[in-house]
This record gives structure tokens, C-alpha cells and sequence, in this order.
């Protein structure tokens, strides 16, 4: 991790990037305490995430879906964003007027923006939003939920606001990440595992700037990115922060 780690900062001192997105996967909020979606460990009472999170699991047993993720949402709520979270969000501040910083996650857990980041795209939604299928409508519920499953006013079952494997992303999310990438002179890359499309596609776009990855593991964006630092978040984003950030000095 040091040399990659030593080279990047050398480069973003030269190049002073103040055009930045950072796209964040399930790696980042880990170091949270949140369960990372896919790989060993992944069940839950005997399921597979993969399992409860489509349309057709919450046509056949919603009570089940829903238990889901209220379990789900209780861990994040008992979870804070980390250092790497933290340092997003401060650089948001510091390139505010001298550029930007377009954060485009695909984790549903909110804890970028209860760190303090505000220009956030949530390609898969949000754990804490609820959708009416019926009215289309969509509400926070931060709190418990009671008895499941949640029922709109209107008398039709609400459903997490959350993107479903077989379902589209939300429109116009991923449309914006995309012209973000685009005129971006950097992409950060950060734990994601670089195999969820259309997400894992959006390094190719980058037409003027380079990116950097940060992942422990090395992944299909490893080999596309200018520079591949194994570390985790907490440890690498914070010392990447800062040379942006002293570049804007």
C-alpha cells in the first residue's frame, strides 16, 4: 500500500484535481460495522440477500422482505460513519467554489450523508426511504417501523426504496453519475467491488482524468485505474483528502 499510496499523493500534488467524484461501494461502510452484501457469511436466518432482494420474494412473502430490512436498518442505525466517510465530506466543503465533489455510492445505508456530504447520487437508493407502488410517492422513515409490513394511507403496501435485482436505477441517477464521470479530472474509487454494472462501467468513462482505486482486494477496476492502493478506506481516503484538499490552498 505505502509505494502506490506515496505515488498517488505525488500525482495529485502536480495535478491539483479540483473536479473529483468518488464512488463508494460496500467496502467503505464495512469498516462500520455493516454487513458487506455479497461473499462468505451472507445469510440471514438461512437466506441469501440475493434471495429476498427482488420483486418476486416480495410478491410471494413481503412479512419476510420487510423483516429483512428492518433488521438491516437497525444495524445501520446502531453503526456511524467512519473516518474515510468524514473525510468525503470535508472535501466536499473544501472544493466548494474552486471545483467539486460529485459522490455517486452504491450503498444504501445513508451514512454518507449522516457524515456530512450532501452532494450525494444513490444509485440503489436508500434504506431509510420508503415507496408507494400505487402513488409512486416516497417518504423517510428514519424510526422503527412497527408492525410490518408498512401500510401507505392509501391502503397499498409500501416497499423499501431500494433497487431490486432485475429493476432499473432510479431515473436520471445514473445519468448524472455518468456526465460526472465524464468531465471529472478524478475519479476515487472506493471499495467496490467492481462487478456490479451499471456502476462497475462508469471507469471507462473517464474522458480527461485518471482514478485511482482503493480497495484491500484486487478487482476488474484495478487494471483500469492509474493507481491501485490495497488499504482499507479509513486508512488510505483521509492521507488522499488532504493532497487534494492542499492543493486548493
Amino acid at each position: 500500500m505505502r509505494q502506490p499510496l506515496k505515488y498517488a499523493i505525488e500525482w495529485i500534488e502536480q495535478r491539483r484535481p479540483s473536479r473529483v467524484v468518488a464512488l463508494t461501494g460496500a467496502g467503505i461502510s464495512a469498516e462500520s460495522g455493516i454487513p458487506i452484501f455479497r461473499g462468505p457469511g451472507g445469510l440471514w436466518e438461512n437466506h441469501r440477500p440475493e434471495e429476498l432482494a427482488t420483486p418476486g420474494a416480495f410478491a410471494r412473502d413481503p412479512l419476510l422482505v420487510w423483516r429483512w430490512y428492518e433488521w438491516r436498518r437497525d444495524l445501520v442505525r446502531r453503526a456511524s460513519p467512519n473516518a474515510a466517510h468524514e473525510a468525503l465530506a470535508r472535501l466536499e466543503g473544501a472544493l466548494a467554489g474552486r471545483g467539486d465533489l460529485t459522490l455517486v455510492t452504491q450503498n444504501v445505508d445513508g451514512l454518507h450523508r449522516r457524515a456530512g456530504s450532501r452532494s450525494i447520487l444513490e444509485l440503489h437508493g436508500n434504506l431509510f426511504r420508503v415507496r408507494c407502488p400505487r402513488e409512486g410517492t416516497v417518504e423517510e422513515r428514519l424510526e422503527p417501523l412497527g408492525e410490518l409490513p408498512p401500510i401507505c394511507s392509501c391502503g397499498s403496501m409500501l416497499r423499501p426504496d431500494v433497487v431490486w435485482f432485475g429493476e432499473m436505477l432510479p431515473s436520471g441517477i445514473l445519468e448524472a453519475a455518468m456526465a460526472a464521470v465524464r468531465s471529472a479530472d478524478l475519479l476515487l474509487v472506493i471499495g467496490t467491488s467492481g462487478v456490479v454494472h451499471p456502476a462497475a462501467g462508469l471507469v471507462s468513462l473517464l474522458e480527461v482524468g485518471e482514478a485511482i482505486e482503493i480497495n484491500p482486494d484486487e478487482t476488474p477496476i484495478s487494471e483500469l485505474a492509474r493507481f491501485s492502493i490495497r488499504g482499507s478506506a479509513t486508512e488510505v481516503v483521509p492521507s488522499i483528502v488532504e493532497a487534494i484538499e492542499g492543493g486548493q490552498r
